[in-house]
């Protein structure tokens, strides 16, 4: 069966965790929860350290859960959130979406945020979600498109960054704009036009609270995490280059004027 060939850009440093541990249902999964119904049985794909999973689970008090990971270290924090918050409806499991290992028909929804960009086949992840998902069940999914970030004032340093940022996740196997393809993604895995929902959302960071935390959790993502290790060992830059693009994010988050945006492509897909 296929395997995940792609290296994870971000890897699992505090950096990353800080930001993934940010992520609700409500400010990463709005386009979906409008088709949620209590009773269904979801499979959130990439769930990271869990919080959109225990989001999802409080949303269907009458069903089940599933939160799916391809590192398994990060499951003890998933584990932990879903602790916390009394959750009963909810486990984690390691697994590689290209392969899942669940039956056709399993789940009523499929849900994967921030996780095609990071993989090595995306239209094979699209169609395995697809095959484990009941005949009028929904693929879900949402992902940046890092071309399309954009900020203010143009701090020198920042399209550096971004030009680097391109380069690194590439060479490790991934497709950081992968938001706009996500329609085509989903033609190529089987969905025909008319079952496919394409919008668009974004994040906006512009209060001098959030700059502080967007602009700092890229600065030390920047030099510190797994992301750092793969662009110097991979040729793409040096540390000093690095440390340039770090400056340059803190040099961002200090500006009075300063305002950042991601854009996503989301798609809901009905089987």
């Amino acid at each position: 069966m296929p395997q995940e060939t792609a290296v994870y850009t971000h890897g699992h440093h505090e950096s990353v965790l800080r930001s993934h541990t940010w992520r609700t249902a409500a400010n990463s999964a709005a386009y979906l929860l409008d088709s949620l119904e209590r009773d269904m049985r979801i499979l959130d794909v990439g769930c990271g350290p869990g919080t959109i999973t225990a989001d999802l689970a409080t949303l269907v008090p009458d069903g089940q859960v599933t939160g799916l990971e391809y590192a398994p270290e990060v499951l003890a924090q998933a584990r932990a959130t879903a602790a916390e918050r009394g959750l009963t409806n909810v486990h984690f499991a390691v697994g590689d979406v290209h392969s899942l290992d669940y039956p056709d028909n399993t789940f009523s929804v499929v849900h994967a945020h921030q996780v095609l960009q990071h993989v090595g086949d995306p239209v094979q992840a699209l169609r395995e979600m697809r095959r484990v998902t009941k005949p009028g069940g929904i693929v879900a999914v949402r992902d940046a498109d890092y071309s399309a970030m954009t900020w203010y004032p143009e701090v020198p340093g920042m399209a550096d960054w971004l030009r680097l940022y391109l380069r690194v996740a590439r060479a490790n196997g991934g497709e950081p704009d992968a938001g706009r393809r996500l329609h085509a993604w989903a033609r190529r895995a089987g969905f025909t036009p008319d079952a496919v929902t394409a919008t668009a959302g974004t994040w906006c960071y512009r209060t001098p609270q959030e700059r502080a935390w967007w602009s700092g959790l890229w600065a030390d993502r920047t030099v510190s995490s797994s992301y750092a290790r793969n662009a110097v060992e991979g040729g793409h830059a040096t540390p000093a280059e690095l440390d340039r693009a770090a400056r340059a994010w803190q040099a961002w988050g200090a500006e009075e004027d300063g305002w950042f945006t991601v854009l996503h492509g989301e798609i809901l897909c009905r089987v």
